[in-house]
């Protein structure tokens, strides 16, 4: 009898050194890192150094890594030009994964390192990709890209058309640095398989941003927002949940595929939130998240995952609720194209077999008259 795995779960399908999810006790480690380590100590540049490298950067290799993102953050214009094209109703998603696409036809790199550079353009670029069409669509003009900001900062002058503050500044750095990797996810893997049939390093993210897309992957923190709006206040909490549990309904940013405990990302996130809903004065979102999982926790013994928490920070710092998922793009192509790179370097065709439950052999083609 064959053992089927459906989404192949518990299948080992590589080896890798980048990143690993250790779900039973809520680990999660970059290179030999505790994300507890990372955290707060570290900006997203060098968590890009660690992951494409193994190590964290000395202060020349910051420097140079620093340089090359910077340097690399204008656009074609041809994908310029796209994004002035795209309907104002387009889902950003669909956005990125174009245009990043379309990155690839502008490709001049050669060389033994030529890979790397596309990963740097890629890296580089798609942040730009997603806040320039967002200010498209609001009929806004587009801020000239500036090589003084961090990769973090930078998006949010592009998208507002201000520096930001230090603050939040920092505040989406640590998101980009929680967000980098996280071991053999679903976008992950798809930009592994893509990879290793030698595609392009383009195709290859193009297709993980695909994947990202899907509401049963990154799509989640914005759904955690829209179930916070339509509870409405604190008082409400407790009846809409019971009305979700007799429904049988998923609750989102609750539970996690892998961690079976809390899922080490999301304190992180969540004293984020707590300290900018503060300053905010607009503290609601935070309590009506915190009682969802007090009670999650009490009820389905289920805890709250880095959506629930990365949502209401997000919201906080003002970023429309539709680029939730294309910020988690935007970080995590630091950690696909680390896994692009290390499937190169000692690549094999993903062949998975599947089971055939159709009919046996033994059918004969009749006339299609008698049919």
């Amino acid at each position: 009898m064959t053992l089927v795995a459906k989404g192949l779960e518990g299948i080992v399908a590589n080896s890798t050194s980048i990143s690993d999810v250790r779900g039973d006790i809520g680990q999660l480690i970059y290179a030999g890192y505790d994300i507890n380590e990372l955290a707060g100590k570290v900006t997203f540049e060098e968590v890009i150094h660690l992951l494409w490298h193994g190590e964290l950067p000395n202060r020349s290799q910051l420097d140079t890594l620093t340089a090359k993102l910077r340097a690399a953050r204008s656009l074609p214009t041809q994908v310029v030009d796209f994004l002035k094209s795209v309907p104002a109703d387009a889902g950003p998603m669909d956005v990125i994964r174009t245009g990043v696409s379309m990155l690839g036809l502008f490709d001049h790199a050669e060389g033994e390192n030529a890979n790397y550079e596309r990963s740097i353009v890629i890296t580089s670029k798609i942040s730009l990709i997603a806040a320039y069409f967002h200010r498209l669509r609001q009929g806004k003009d587009l801020p000239p890209v500036r090589s003084d900001l961090s990769e973090a900062a930078h998006f949010l002058y592009l998208i507002n058309g201000e520096v930001p503050t230090k603050e939040a500044a920092d505040t989406l750095d640590l998101a980009y640095v929680l967000h980098a990797d996280h071991g053999m996810n679903a976008s992950t893997f798809s930009a592994r398989v893509t990879v290793a049939t030698l595609s392009d390093v383009f195709s290859a993210i193009t297709s993980a941003i695909g994947t990202l897309k899907g509401p049963l992957h990154g799509g989640a923190n914005e759904g955690v927002i829209h179930m916070l709006q339509e509870i409405g206040s604190e008082d409400k909490v407790d009846a809409w949940l019971e009305e979700q549990f007799a429904k049988k309904a998923k609750i989102m940013g609750i539970g996690h595929r892998v961690y079976k405990v809390l899922d080490p990302r999301a304190p992180h996130l969540r004293n984020m939130a707590v300290q900018l809903t503060q300053q905010l004065g607009e503290p609601k979102w935070i309590r009506m998240s915190e009682r969802i999982a007090e009670v999650m926790r009490e009820r389905k013994h289920l805890n709250a995952n880095v959506d629930f928490y990365s949502a209401t920070v997000y919201y906080s710092l003002g970023i429309p609720t539709d680029l939730f998922t294309p910020i988690f793009a935007i970080s995590r192509t630091a950690g696909w194209t680390a896994h692009v790179l290390e499937q190169l370097a000692d690549n094999r065709l993903y062949r998975p077999l599947s089971e055939y439950t159709g009919p046996e052999v033994g059918k004969t083609v009749k006339p299609i008259e008698a049919r």
